[in-house]
């Protein structure tokens, strides 16, 4: 008579290579909705489960919120009920499978914000059922799946590696990316044990061209900090660069254009007004954290979070400078902003700099508005206003317009013919030479 375990185990195969598995995707934003949308593309039946019940009915009647979703074919997924969203956890009791990609933020200590995982680990656990799939995609310091994960679904009875396998697979989206999308983005998988790997790997085998299985879950949570904390640390880099060229009076674009011209041993970032988003601000302060409870300082990490918090003041000193020049104070101007998103071409402000820019400029006495095509409201913190048409009247009417966001669709020939002070701090500008533009 077969194990117990290896039982399991064939079960959990066959029900994955027949493509009869029942996936659940805790957390329906930008992570969870796209892998919803790809299992069920896949064949699978899927159900999203999320505590946001205006988002569950607006997913239940097809209507698409995530701008990396195809509209069409999540209908289509809706119509054919493959696809379907609850706000109840009861639902787990179906599950063959469970994917948690539920928001990781920071406290407003600096601290990692792990309450979304909690709600949603002890939500699930009374009613998950044996052989099951268990993976977290959330971006968590090294070391979370096997403390925060694992501990709970021993004290249910459950037995890692025999009847409930649980693996860590960080997600990798990238907002936007016209190129890279959720089935052709590798896959790192990391499990409890080799059986944990494997299945998980397989799973994320049927909708994902190409899955990475590393040795644990600790080293495919290390590699999703190290991706970001390159990042980080390589754009701090280059933003106290543009700063120094201030002080020497060197285009810093040029520089970096210049230098990017070898064809080995450099790879070309950007400076701007400072980090946004839900990845790189976030991430490596999570290392940073764990790393302080092994009482080790990550100066690195340390250091460039320092100098890229410090980018917004830093645009709001050049505007201040920029203005100056031309006998006005900031006190009384009127600046448009241009882009509150915190990257191009995307509607998500999550720590996005416009925010800190517009928040220092209005209580240095501005008026401030904005103009962003992708985000027609902001609400946020103490600020509640409305985008902006772009016009040349609109334009001329400011005593500075500061560029924020590069979005491809906004007309910068029009911005630099019409504006009095332009203040660019992506170098959007790039092709209009004109007095009245001030980099980075």
């Amino acid at each position: 008579m077969a194990h117990p375990a290896t039982q399991s185990i064939t079960h959990l195969e066959t029900l994955l290579a027949t493509r009869t598995a029942h996936i659940g995707v805790v957390g329906l934003g930008y992570v969870g909705l796209p892998l919803a949308v790809e299992f069920a593309k896949a064949g699978f039946r899927v159900t999203g489960v999320d505590v946001d019940a205006h988002k569950v009915a607006r997913l239940n009647r097809g209507e698409n919120y995530i701008q990396d979703v195809d509209s069409t074919t999540l209908r289509k997924l809706v119509k054919d009920k493959r696809l379907h969203a609850t706000t109840a956890f009861r639902s787990a009791r179906a599950f063959d499978a469970v994917s948690i990609c539920v928001p990781t933020p920071l406290s407003k200590t600096g601290d990692p914000d792990i309450s979304f995982i909690l709600h949603a680990r002890d939500a699930l656990l009374p009613h998950l059922r044996p052989p099951l799939i268990f993976i977290l995609e959330s971006t968590t310091y090294p070391g979370s799946t096997d403390e925060l994960i694992v501990p709970k679904l021993q004290e249910r009875g459950f037995r890692v590696g025999q009847d409930v396998f649980v693996a860590f697979s960080p997600e990798r989206v990238d907002p936007g990316n016209p190129t890279y999308k959720t089935h052709n983005t590798p896959k790192v998988v990391g499990g409890v044990t080799p059986q944990c790997t494997a299945l998980a790997a397989q799973l994320y085998g049927t909708i994902i061209e190409r899955v990475v299985p590393v040795s644990s879950c600790t080293t495919a949570e290390m590699a999703k900090l190290l991706e970001n904390t390159f990042r980080s640390i390589n754009i701090g880099l280059v933003n106290e660069l543009a700063i120094m060229c201030k002080y020497l009076n060197v285009d810093v674009w040029e520089v970096i254009n210049a230098a990017a011209t070898k064809p080995f041993g450099f790879m070309p970032f950007y400076p701007g007004p400072g980090l946004g988003g839900h990845c790189i601000p976030i991430d490596p302060l999570y290392l940073s954290w764990k790393l302080k409870t092994l009482n080790y300082k990550a100066r690195f990490i340390e250091l460039a979070d320092e100098i890229n918090s410090s980018m917004p003041e830093h645009v709001i000193t050049l505007i201040a400078d920029a203005l100056n020049a031309r006998k006005k104070s900031i006190n009384g101007s009127r600046i448009l902003l241009l882009g509150v998103a915190y990257k191009r071409d995307v509607d998500d402000v999550r720590e996005s700099p416009a925010l800190d820019i517009y928040d220092g400029l209005r209580k240095r006495g501005a008026h401030v508005a904005y103009h962003d095509p992708y985000v027609p409201s902001l609400a946020y913190d103490n600020i509640k206003a409305r985008s902006v048409p772009l016009t040349p009247t609109l334009l001329r009417a400011q005593d500075c317009v500061v560029i924020v966001t590069d979005h491809r669709d906004v007309d910068y020939r029009m911005v630099v013919r019409e504006a009095s002070l332009v203040v660019d701090t992506r170098n959007a500008t790039k092709e209009f030479r004109s007095r009245n533009v001030v980099k980075l």
